[in-house]
């Protein structure tokens, strides 16, 4: 009994690091897309991304059936993929997602209202 509990914990383990993602606040998001090798992610609806978005974001929409489909076609492996939505509940469902999918993930845990209230302070 002890062996199988020993190896049911390793692989819980390995199931955890790789559904890890990191979520970060708006100041830091801004530091990690400053890298010109992070893909930039929009998880919103295209009304949301056609009213506003972070210059150069992808959209694929998480809600849509086919979201980790379109991320693998359009992502590039071995890239960090920052991504947001609008408020940052979405945006942690695709991360998830997508960090169990093998990515290198970052989150804007604010999501895109706390980005436009970062950038309105410094105006």
């Amino acid at each position: 009994m002890s062996l199988f509990t020993l190896i049911s914990s390793l692989f819980s383990c390995q199931a955890q690091e790789r559904s890890a993602f990191r979520s970060v606040s708006a100041d830091e998001f801004a530091d990690v897309i400053a890298d010109s090798a992070v893909v930039r992610l929009d998880v919103r609806t295209a009304e949301e991304y056609a009213a506003g978005h972070i210059e150069g974001a992808v959209l694929i929409d998480v809600l849509q059936d086919d979201f980790v489909d379109k991320a693998r076609s359009l992502l590039p492996a071995g890239h960090t993929v920052a991504l947001y939505c609008r408020s940052g509940r979405r945006s942690k469902t695709a991360a998830r997602r997508l960090a169990e999918e093998g990515y290198d993930v970052v989150e804007l845990s604010t999501g895109w209202l706390g980005w436009r209230a970062r950038e309105g302070a410094k105006e």
